[in-house]
């Protein structure tokens, strides 16, 4: 088992996290045209079968 005394200290924000941040950015963005999509389809809908 390893001992994990001997492993360097972390510390905070020396991470580099920007394939997250990119990645987090995609799925907000797909998240919003998703939406976006769904509600003009609800409102053609709702427009359509009056």
């Amino acid at each position: 088992m390893q001992d994990h005394a001997q492993s360097p200290a972390h510390e905070h924000g020396t991470m580099d996290i920007s394939a997250q941040e990119k990645t987090f950015e995609g799925f907000i963005r797909f998240m919003t045209y998703g939406t976006v999509v769904v509600l003009l389809l609800l409102i053609f809908l709702a427009l359509t079968t009056l």
